[in-house]
């Protein structure tokens, strides 16, 4: 199977995007190495489940008296995604730290407060010794991975879709890791990883081009994800950040093919791993040093908000919250902590 191959022959790490349990066990045996959960991926994961969730969020409502659906909704959370993590924990223990890592994400709600981002991160980090923690990639989140990645927490930077947010991510990191060696504080492999969401990147850019009615060969716009992940990736390498590039959000095979042979991790949903499985995709050992077609890349680079994105100083942090995939994204994640909210509410208070 490719994706087993691909583990085998290559350093690049395949991570399951779900913590379902049973796509994850799947995974494993496919090569998988780590897993990821956010509010879509928990509400799809607790909707699988539906009968064995409802029976546990009684059981956590009778406990809890006094709990209100977000706590409860979270408490579920939770329980997913430490179950997730027992599954990892040999290939944590293989790898000393760097892949079994099950990612959790801090409530998006949070997005504004980044004492609330770490202290929430903190929180997390306890569920698990290989839980690493999504913080969002903005202005506000930058400044709590710093102060979350000194206080020892693992990261995993979300809600990132572009070059200058990497790049920002790593080297607020990279200030958190030097603090604690200023002040002696343990060394050890924290798995830090900064997601970039190629896929989103792609499907903003088609909204934006359509709202500006330009016309540009649809070809071309699958590549730009990629693109921006081949970039950071390279720079990162070339800078000796503390930090792997995650690629996440697929939209295309190319979000897998292109990226593989690199020191990364590629975290494609289930769904995808099966595809890429079924129809023998081929491994590339060197795919990830491959220019993107210098056709695709001129043609993006010919749109300004595509620059933004892949310029290293395409964005300044102020400017990483408004951008157009960070709103949406934001949005939805916003959206499924509420639906996870409606949901324990059926359970608590039926129609």
């Amino acid at each position: 199977m490719p994706t087993a191959l691909a583990a085998r022959t290559t350093p690049t790490a395949l991570w399951n995007d779900s913590a379902e349990i049973g796509e994850l066990r799947r995974s494993i045996a496919w090569g998988a190495v780590g897993a990821t959960c956010n509010p879509v991926i928990a509400l799809a994961a607790i909707g699988a489940d539906r009968p064995r969730w409802t029976a546990r969020l009684r059981e956590l409502a009778a406990e809890r008296p006094t709990a209100g659906e977000s706590e409860l909704g979270w408490a579920v959370v939770e329980e997913l995604s430490v179950e997730a993590a027992t599954l990892l924990l040999p290939a944590f223990e293989a790898s000393g730290g760097r892949n079994g890592r099950l990612s959790v994400q801090t409530d998006p709600r949070l997005h504004r407060d980044a004492d609330a981002l770490v202290e929430q991160a903190v929180r997390f980090s306890g569920l698990a010794p290989n839980v690493i923690v999504k913080i969002p990639a903005t202005r506000t989140g930058i400044v709590a991975m710093e102060e979350a990645a000194y206080r020892g927490v693992s990261l995993n930077a979300t809600v990132s879709f572009t070059v200058p947010q990497a790049l920002a991510v790593a080297e607020a990191v990279e200030r958190g890791l030097d603090r604690r060696a200023a002040e002696g504080l343990p060394e050890q492999e924290f798995g830090h990883v900064c997601t970039i969401m190629g896929g989103r990147l792609d499907d903003w850019l088609k909204v934006w081009v359509a709202s500006q009615r330009l016309l540009v060969d649809p070809g071309h716009l699958e590549w730009a994800g990629v693109a921006a992940l081949k970039k950071a990736h390279h720079l990162f390498v070339e800078r000796g950040y503390r930090v792997r590039i995650l690629s996440a959000a697929f939209r295309n095979v190319l979000q897998w093919s292109e990226l593989q042979g690199g020191d990364l991790v590629v975290s494609p949903p289930f769904d995808w791993q099966a595809r890429i499985n079924e129809n023998r995709v081929p491994v590339r050992p060197h795919a990830v040093d491959e220019p993107v077609a210098r056709e695709h890349l001129d043609a993006l680079l010919a749109l300004p908000e595509f620059r933004r994105a892949y310029d290293e100083d395409g964005m300044t942090p102020e400017e990483f919250e408004d951008f157009g995939a960070t709103r949406r994204t934001l949005r939805q994640f916003l959206e499924a902590d509420a639906a996870l909210d409606a949901l324990v509410r059926d359970v608590l208070v039926p129609a």
